[in-house]
């Protein structure tokens, strides 16, 4: 009998909390895309998008996906790397200037750099790059990346390890799987931390691939990829070492055994978040409208591997809860962001990729 109550009352919590549970859908908005990757919101509606093999495209408000644009620089697309971010000066209107992150090729192999150029009609004009990763690496993998801008004007850029050079991240020396913050014009400025790569903001890390300001607090949080396990969510502050690969809860993919110490250990920051196993996350959002009641202050992550978008609720600093959407959609998320009109938008990745509104 008790056993019989037990399952009753299981059971009617469980439709309890279905009669609770949001209902969501997602709307197209464009789709036909290649590999797209990063999105971003112009002034008057519009959207810019990158695809990873080399075009950035802009898509009108009605979803028309326009032609890919011209005087981009040369792109090595290839592996994990190829055209990444996209990021609009917080003064376009004015200035009509757009910043994106690409592997560029060079000796030695490629290296994610940064570029900026003013639209103008389906061109890009003024062309330059303001920041190259150095050194440039024989790799296909783990080229990163995101671009923040905060609130004094300068750019964060999340780096990757770029795999073969994972003990890299720890030396300060150079731009290998760090976050680097520059101004508009590339150079480093004066209140950075005193690294001897003067862009340092931050080291230690393997593979960032999702970064966002707070709304309240302006600090800068980015999500990385671990090994096996170990994918994180970081708040990187001035100077911090985020651990990778001292310290880390990822595993050795072949043999499964330990990389580094587990932590925490003195001197390296603990993540805000773990996950184990991992689900791959990628483009990351904060919340701040109130299109979903309940969600306002949540931080949305899309997953790659896991084919799902998470919902992280927080308490300041913290996260506290996580909650898995869109499960049944069965699409790689490449990237999540808060448009205007205040709903959010998805990036799917692949061949024919889609940007969806989610909307409840």
């Amino acid at each position: 009998m008790h056993r019989l109550i037990a399952f009753l009352l299981a059971a009617l919590t469980w439709v309890a909390a279905q009669a609770q549970a949001p209902t969501l859908k997602t709307v197209p908005v464009a789709t036909g895309l290649d590999r797209p990757w990063a999105l971003a919101f112009l002034p008057d509606g519009r959207m810019l998008v990158t695809e990873k093999p080399g075009q950035m495209r802009v898509i009108a408000a009605d979803g028309r996906v326009g032609p890919a644009l011209g005087g981009l620089p040369p792109v090595d697309a290839t592996g994990q790397c190829g055209l990444l971010d996209v990021a609009v000066d917080p003064g376009f209107a004015r200035n009509g200037l757009v910043y994106w992150t690409f592997a560029e090729p060079g000796d030695g192999g490629n290296s994610t750099a940064v570029a900026r150029g003013r639209l103008d009609g389906d061109r890009l004009l003024e062309v330059r790059t303001i920041f190259s990763q150095k050194p440039k690496v024989a790799s296909r993998l783990h080229c990163g990346s995101r671009i923040v801008f905060g609130r004094d004007g300068t750019l964060w850029v999340g780096l990757g390890d770029r795999y073969s050079r994972k003990d890299d991240a720890q030396n300060p020396a150079n731009h290998i799987g760090k976050v680097v913050r520059i101004d508009r014009d590339g150079r480093a400025p004066a209140d950075n931390p005193k690294f001897a790569a003067a862009e340092v903001w931050s080291l230690g890390h393997r593979n960032i691939q999702g970064a966002a300001a707070h709304p309240a607090t302006g600090v800068l949080w980015t999500v990385e990829h671990g090994p096996q396990g170990g994918d994180e969510v970081n708040a990187p502050r001035r100077g911090a070492n985020h651990g990778w690969p001292l310290v880390t809860r990822g595993r050795n993919y072949v043999t499964g055994t330990r990389i580094g110490e587990d932590g925490p250990k003195p001197g390296f920051e603990e993540p805000l978040k773990v996950w184990v196993p991992s689900i791959a996350p990628s483009g990351m959002a904060f919340l701040s409208s109130d299109r979903y009641p309940g969600w306002q202050g949540s931080l949305f992550v899309g997953a790659l591997k896991a084919q799902l978008l998470v919902r992280l609720t927080l308490d300041g600093g913290k996260v506290v809860a996580e909650e898995r959407l869109l499960q049944d959609l069965g699409e790689r998320i490449r990237d999540v962001r808060q448009g205007p009109d205040g709903w959010l938008y998805l990036v799917t990745d692949g061949r024919n990729g889609q940007v969806l509104r989610l909307e409840r």
